[in-house]
């Protein structure tokens, strides 16, 4: 029964955790599940982690006491504890860019009911001369949804608390909590803690224009997958490459996407691969790399075939595709492109099978 002895109340909360910690567990654990479910039917949402905890006793106690217990006993209400602590579960998902935020929100609303969202970036804007971090704060509730799996027994029965932040938003809250007293240091201390916001807050603005200018440059990247009409070189070999012509992340991205449509090219193999290049060849162009791919794909493409039917099923990837077209277009420059090895069989395939 609810009541005004705070000494009682403490110890019936501490049954109740104990009687539920298992079961606080599963939930915490089917609502990780679920959240990934929901964020990778989404799509297009970028995701560092997610994580989560089920809050400790101690300071379940203390987050009541702070917000709730002397309005409580001022107005004479009696109470029990528990149903106010709505985040005894909680869950973090820490996205890339500031933008994906309300994506992770849009997306939880479909898998749960929301019982209450705090926005912290307006709770930090409303505040002059204020510090803190940013980010979004859903109270959810479990939605039973037709045809979903069961949830763990007694899961159903728990509200959470889910934390939306970016990766600098969760660095600065991190960083912002091992920070002591901060209502008693000095002004000129609080004024430095606020640069230090505006710093992180810009950094964030800054990698995600960073993203939307790089999907912009490929999408601006000339396309020199079309064919050339016969014989017209599309790129004299004695002559210097035009400005702007030189093969980039961007040019490869378009070229190698033609001739490989099913195939992810992740970011840092291709600044890699590309790095390799024009090592191997410094002033190679797009169209000049588009040229040798071309011309000789088909030829590596029967050696790879030859490769995964005789020699136990080894594969050639894309990349290492490319490398034998590029070998195999000009075996002077690009000689470094495969191993010894390699080449060697290459060579002898090659001699056995003239094109």
């Amino acid at each position: 029964m609810p009541s005004l002895d705070f000494d009682l109340e403490e110890s019936v909360f501490h049954a109740f955790y104990g009687q539920h910690r298992q079961l606080l567990e599963a939930a915490l654990a089917d609502y990780v599940a679920q959240l990934t479910s929901a964020l990778e039917r989404a799509g297009g949402i970028e995701v560092s982690k997610i994580e989560g905890r089920v809050k400790d006793k101690t300071e379940c106690v203390r987050k009541f006491s702070r917000k709730y217990r002397t309005a409580l006993e001022e107005s004479n209400t009696a109470y029990t504890i528990a149903p106010y602590i709505t985040d005894l579960i909680g869950v973090r998902v820490v996205c890339l860019y500031e933008d994906e935020l309300d994506k992770v929100a849009q997306a939880v609303r479909a898998q749960f009911d929301v019982m209450e969202v705090t926005d912290k970036a307006a709770a930090v804007e409303s505040t002059e001369a204020s510090f803190g971090y940013k980010g979004l704060h859903l109270d959810l509730r479990p939605r039973l949804l037709p045809g979903a799996p069961p949830a763990p027994p007694g899961a159903q029965r728990y509200p959470f608390e889910l934390q939306v932040r970016t990766i600098v938003q969760d660095a600065w809250a991190v960083l912002d909590h091992k920070i002591k007293y901060k209502k008693a240091i000095p002004g000129p201390l609080k004024r430095r803690i606020n640069v230090l916001a505006a710093l992180f807050e810009l950094a964030d603005r800054e990698f995600r224009q960073i993203r939307d200018a790089t999907e912009a440059e490929l999408l601006q990247a000339p396309d020199e997958t079309a064919t050339a009409p016969s014989g017209e070189p599309e790129q004299p070999p004695e002559s210097a490459p035009a400005p702007g012509s030189r093969l980039n992340a961007f040019t490869f991205l378009k070229i190698a996407t033609h001739f490989f449509k099913d195939y992810t090219f992740e970011p840092h193999h291709v600044d890699s691969f590309v790095d390799d290049v024009h090592h191997w060849s410094p002033d190679i162009t797009r169209a000049g790399f588009n040229t040798l791919v071309r011309e000789n794909i088909g030829t590596v493409k029967r050696y790879k075939q030859y490769l995964e039917e005789q020699k136990n099923g080894r594969k050639l990837n894309p990349y290492t595709v490319m490398r034998h077209s590029l070998y195999l277009g000009n075996n002077s420059v690009f000689s470094a492109a495969l191993g010894k090895g390699a080449r060697e069989s290459f060579e002898t395939w090659l001699s056995d099978n003239p094109t």
